[in-house]
């Protein structure tokens, strides 16, 4: 598992790119470059890395559920997701 501080630090930027997407948005279509260099660098969007909802583990990282690799194995083989079941043939 990640240290909390680090899923905490991506939380808080996370939420720096939602408080300023709209804001930036406009900046952009304006072509207003020094009013964006005046905004949080964290603002950003592609500043953002996926992490794991459940440990925060930043590798194997499965978009479509929001988890890492190793818990979705684990919540498959224990049928906590709603769909997937372990091929067998």
């Amino acid at each position: 598992m990640a240290k909390l501080a680090v899923i905490a630090r991506d939380k808080k930027k996370s939420d720096l790119v939602d408080r300023y997407k709209e804001k930036r948005k406009t900046l952009k279509a304006a072509g207003d470059w020094e009013g964006l260099d005046k905004l949080p660098r964290s603002s950003s969007a592609v500043r953002l890395h996926n992490r794991c909802k459940l440990t925060g583990r930043p590798r194997g990282y499965m978009r479509k559920f929001g988890i890492c690799r190793n818990q979705f194995r684990q919540m498959a083989s224990d049928g906590k997701i709603p769909g997937i079941t372990k091929a067998s043939w």
